[in-house]
């Protein structure tokens, strides 16, 4: 597996890799348990979407859309 995306948030994270599942991906989403043991202190670079290494360029497509809010919803949705 090849990482394809690190999030701001594991929550990032998850939506990221719940938009590649939902494209028949293979994800795997890695930092769980640390963003815990940071604590207060300010938390970056640990939560990390994963792909099978046949995949890592339709992720990179998908999730190109997604930072270019081709999958945002408008108002009007």
């Amino acid at each position: 597996m090849q990482r394809v995306f690190s999030g701001l948030t594991i929550l990032e994270a998850h939506i990221v890799a719940g938009l590649l599942e939902n494209h028949g991906l293979t994800t795997h989403v890695a930092g769980h348990y640390l963003q815990g043991a940071v604590g207060e202190l300010p938390a970056s670079d640990f939560a990390h979407v994963f792909v099978d290494d046949d995949d890592v360029a339709i992720a990179e497509t998908l999730i190109a859309d997604y930072e270019s809010g081709k999958f945002a919803s408008s108002a009007s949705d």
